[in-house]
């Protein structure tokens, strides 16, 4: 049976990306690798970490990137909006890595990131969904078909759709909300276990639910 490897939120970190995808053992040419969003901010490698998972994306047969709530936040920038809430969120550390100056004005901040990097941000997903699961950045408002949600749930949710107790339909697979370990319950899990603040980097491999870490 071929296998889903779902990524937490990286967040520019860059060593650990790379030695989880070491370690997990997918099978470039059968397996699905699927990143649940915020590859970038506040870490060190932001630019870098992109570069890589372009890279994987022309290695892997089977390769689904998803949209994150830093991600949005970033392209939003670039375009001069919300930009207090991009820096509040951890946005400085990315906008360096690309070289980017606060005083620069929107065609330079857009000019600084390459076309090839602005076509990856603008061809994320807001949520994936396979026979069996949905995966998604943050979360699904409870009470609403998966069609009618809405991008703000799907990048910033939190607690409502974690503490709900409700069916989804399938198993929802999601980040953004930072757990110690990975969040395992009958209707959902979590894989953000907060690496860019000392945690691990998660991946779960389904359909065995098997937790990988680094």
């Amino acid at each position: 049976m071929n296998k889903i490897f779902a990524i937490g939120d990286i967040h520019g970190c860059l060593e650990k990306l790379s030695s989880l995808i070491m370690n997990i053992g997918a099978d470039p040419r059968k397996d699905t690798l699927i990143f649940i969003g915020d590859y970038i901010d506040r870490g060190n490698s932001n630019r870098e970490t992109v570069d890589y998972v372009l890279r994987l994306k022309s290695e892997y047969r089977n390769i689904v990137c998803l949209l994150g709530n830093h991600e949005h936040m970033l392209m939003r920038y670039l375009e001069g909006a919300d930009e207090d809430l991009y820096l509040e969120n951890g946005g400085s550390a990315t906008l360096n890595s690309y070289g980017i100056f606060l005083s620069d004005d929107i065609k330079k901040r857009k000019a600084k990131i390459t076309s090839e990097h602005r076509k990856f941000f603008k061809s994320l997903l807001p949520y994936y969904e396979t026979e069996d699961y949905i995966f998604v950045h943050a979360g699904l408002k409870p009470g609403l078909p998966l069609k009618e949600q809405i991008t703000r749930d799907l990048l910033w949710i939190r607690y409502e759709f974690i503490d709900a107790q409700d069916d989804f339909g399938k198993m929802v697979i999601f980040g953004h909300t930072p757990f110690a370990y990975p969040l395992i319950m009958p209707n959902k899990i979590g894989i953000d276990t907060g690496v860019i603040y000392g945690g691990k980097l998660t991946c779960v491999e389904l359909p065995a639910v098997k937790i990988h870490q680094v």
